[in-house]
């Protein structure tokens, strides 16, 4: 698929299904286009969606089986948006950094991946009722550690939101802004390996999204 240049192409690519839930446009959404007026759309389409596609059927789906609906914060972004949002102050990283993570369609130095920043309404309705968001960010990261095959998790403090990247060379790296910020988790420290189910008490078993 080319890059699209018309309406009718970029319908064309949202209009492309990812995974029995998902679609490309779902993840074409940007506040920081919307105002600034910075295309969203993919130089390499394929890739975009090749590494979407994973992201989707490994990670989002299984997700939102389990706990129910995902609201997607920020997902894909261009190599021009992304660069703007990291010159303005708007939370982006550097462009290099975000290869293979929010950038969808650019390979970072070990390969293809994709990220979106999602929300899960059931755990903001655990917060709500009175779980400690601490608490809350991390028996949800430890219960991603143990059932699904993530890169990166980085939790926020609004919504109990997370970054979750998938990539064909995954890190297992977890990382919070929510107290206790910094490093939960990377492979080598002592908590890495083994069962945790003691830190998610109360969440569901996984479960296994029917195929398309």
């Amino acid at each position: 698929m080319r890059a699209p240049k018309t309406v009718a192409s970029a319908e064309a690519l949202g209009r492309v299904r990812l995974s029995r839930s998902f679609f490309m446009r779902d993840f074409l959404h940007s506040e920081i286009a919307n105002v600034h007026g910075i295309p969203n759309l993919p130089d390499d389409p394929d890739l975009a969606i090749a590494a979407g596609t994973r992201l989707c059927e490994e990670l989002l789906e299984p997700l939102q089986a389990t706990f129910g609906r995902i609201a997607i914060r920020s997902a894909y972004r261009s190599v021009a948006l992304n660069a703007y949002g990291n010159a303005h102050g708007y939370n982006c990283a550097s462009t290099a950094r975000n290869h293979a993570r929010h950038i969808w369609d650019r390979r970072d130095a070990r390969g293809m991946g994709a990220m979106a920043c999602i929300v899960l309404p059931s755990l903001v309705d655990r917060m709500q009722s009175g779980t400690n968001p601490s608490s809350l960010w991390q028996a949800m990261a430890w219960w991603i550690h143990d059932h699904l095959p993530y890169s990166e998790l980085q939790f926020f403090p609004k919504l109990i939101a997370f970054n979750i990247g998938w990539h064909e060379f995954p890190k297992r790296r977890i990382t919070s802004f929510v107290q206790p910020r910094g490093l939960l988790t990377k492979p080598g420290m002592d908590n890495h390996k083994g069962d945790h189910s003691c830190q998610y008490p109360g969440f569901p078993d996984l479960v296994v999204p029917v195929a398309t």
